[in-house]
């Protein structure tokens, strides 16, 4: 099914125009239509801020289609019913110390549990990198334009191939993370163990099979995307810390989440969790169709 719009929550803070911003992009490197939502207790409340987005996204982005709902209720119910059939649902978030407005904060992760499809959160406490970049695929990384995908295990196929899609609609490098928990093995006596013990065949084993989940769903869609330029590298412990590392130099960082199919659900992960609360570019989570 082809998706033809872009969701964005508005509120008239300033979380919320960084967030209005790069939906608006993505929706102009998508060709797509942008619902703008703004969900309020009296729905005669909403028009200035409406009337301000669309003026803001009609100057950036002359020909895109955007189409203003004034919601009544709460932020979540609306956002999650406009997401339906939406390439990407979008919205900002201060931080989770405190909530601005009525549609972020805390709000962003109880969204998590009920949108349908990728969610791209936006922190607004920290500047984005730029937002678009030039189409050459040699470009260097550590420029601020990459793609940074975190991928663990071959679950997160449908996250990669959307890192892959982001990367090359957006014309740049695509950063990936492959990580995973090595099994405890109990140690050997030092006198006892031979030049390679089982326990170490069992660990080389498992090493190989883990790399080669990364090396196999990466090969594909690099067929199905020439275009993109890979940097990947493997991380086998502190996943978390090394992706929030690099979120200094990403454009945005891509994680899948196992939900039900087609939705995030409500348990995130301890490397969401952390990506939420401190990364330094936009989180994109995209649901696994895995069950």
């Amino acid at each position: 099914m082809t998706l033809h719009h872009v969701v964005v929550g508005v509120d008239g803070t300033p979380a919320a125009v960084r967030a209005l911003d790069l939906a608006a992009d993505d929706a102009a490197r998508r060709s797509a239509e942008l619902r703008v939502v703004y969900a309020v207790p009296d729905r005669d409340e909403a028009g200035p801020i409406l009337s301000s987005a669309a003026a803001r996204i009609r100057e950036r982005h002359p020909g895109l289609r955007v189409v203003t709902t004034a919601a009544q209720g709460g932020a979540v119910r609306a956002l999650a019913a406009e997401s339906e059939g939406a390439a990407l649902t979008v919205v900002g978030t201060r931080g989770f110390g405190g909530v601005t407005g009525t549609l972020f904060g805390s709000v962003s992760l109880r969204l998590a549990a009920q949108v349908h499809g990728p969610l791209m959160i936006v922190r607004g406490d920290h500047v984005c990198h730029g937002e678009t970049a030039g189409s050459d695929a040699g470009e260097r990384l550590g420029t601020g334009h990459e793609v940074l995908l975190g991928l663990q295990d071959d679950t997160d196929v449908t996250a990669a191939a959307f890192a892959f899609e982001e990367a090359e609609r957006r014309g740049v490098w695509l950063r990936v993370l492959h990580s995973w928990d090595r099994p405890h093995i109990t140690p050997e006596m030092p006198s006892l163990v031979p030049a390679t013990s089982p326990g170490q065949r069992r660990m080389a084993q498992h090493d190989r099979a883990e790399e080669a989940v990364a090396r196999f769903s990466l090969a594909r869609l690099q067929e199905q995307h020439p275009t993109v330029g890979v940097d990947a590298r493997t991380v086998r412990s502190g996943a978390a810390q090394a992706l929030l590392e690099a979120t200094r130099e990403a454009a945005v960082v891509v994680i899948g989440s196992h939900g039900r199919a087609g939705r995030l659900g409500p348990h995130l992960g301890t490397v969401a969790h952390t990506l939420l609360h401190h990364a330094h570019c936009p989180v994109l989570l995209v649901p696994s169709t895995d069950r």
